[in-house]
């Protein structure tokens, strides 16, 4: 393939992680396009110069790379293969970028069905969140055909500060489930840590400050931690969302036949903290749900 440089590039998802890459997109000179089921989603990147497309047909016929950032799998199948889909609105130049949270197998029958209509497919899952992206500091974990990857870089090398091409389609998201696991662990570790000092009368902050002076500290507990003990929240993304991903694990771990005993517990409590009415705030809100069931404040 030629090593044009893009510059219609489609966005299919305006969620927050989607209207911020939108935004550096624009701000760095590209033309976009988006799309997005609730259409109020779209009004931001439309005041800054984005092109609303009606459906993803549309994004398709109007793009040389479309990045869908969708819900999951079924969401991509929907946008992609069904009617007013990506497919409909396939010409020759055509790529498509799935940045969603998939499972691999998944993944890796949709990049099939994409090649029966001749269109080349990339996983392009993400690290970081919308705070992140808007200044094109994401870390990519890319895989598929390389010199397609290649013929992309220009728009990847503007969404991310670091980007790893991993090989074949589906290895993106594995690494993406694998990283999506750490956070979900660092999350309750640090819920049941704050939770477990402050039933012992010590001030939080104490265990965050000698945590953060030895090589188990993490870039959660030095910045989202506090935030945890005060109970103020800024959502980068819900706890509702990561329940998906774990979710997501756990199938992946089943149909790979593995047993991974933390995360399918991980599992229950996120579950059990979204029937508590936890789900819409930040994922690191599950110490809430582990204040609540001991009867903290």
């Amino acid at each position: 393939m030629e090593s044009i440089k893009m510059v219609k590039v489609g966005i299919i998802g305006l969620g927050m992680l989607g209207n911020a890459i939108a935004l550096h997109l624009l701000d760095s000179g590209f033309e976009v396009t988006v799309y997005n089921r609730t259409k109020e989603k779209t009004m931001q990147v439309k005041e800054k110069g984005a092109r609303v497309a009606t459906s993803p047909k549309e994004i398709a016929e109007n793009s040389e790379l479309v990045i869908t950032i969708v819900k999951d799998a079924k969401a991509v199948k929907e946008i992609s293969f069904e009617r007013d889909g990506i497919i409909e609105g396939n010409h020759a130049k055509l790529i498509v970028a799935d940045m969603s949270t998939n499972d691999p197998t998944e993944s890796k029958n949709i990049t099939k069905e994409f090649q029966k209509h001749n269109i080349h497919k990339l996983d392009i899952p993400v690290m970081g969140g919308p705070n992140v992206a808007i200044t094109g500091n994401l870390v990519m974990m890319a895989s598929g055909n390389k010199e397609i990857f290649d013929h992309c870089k220009n728009v990847f090398e503007k969404i991310a500060s670091k980007i790893f091409f991993l090989g074949e389609s589906g290895v993106a998201h594995s690494i993406k489930l694998a990283m999506n696991l750490q956070i979900t662990m660092l999350a309750l570790a640090l819920s049941e840590g704050i939770t477990f000092v402050k039933k012992s009368n010590v001030d939080p902050k104490i265990f965050l400050e000698i945590l953060n002076s030895t090589y188990f500290k993490t870039g959660m507990s030095e910045k989202k931690a506090y935030k945890m003990i005060d109970g103020k929240y800024d959502t980068t993304f819900t706890l509702a969302n990561l329940k998906k991903d774990i979710s997501t694990i756990t199938n992946a771990a089943k149909s790979l036949g593995i047993k991974l005993p933390m995360i399918k517990k991980a599992d229950e409590v996120y579950e059990n903290a979204i029937k508590d009415g936890f789900g819409d705030i930040d994922y690191t809100g599950i110490i809430e749900y582990i204040k609540k069931i001991n009867e903290l404040k």
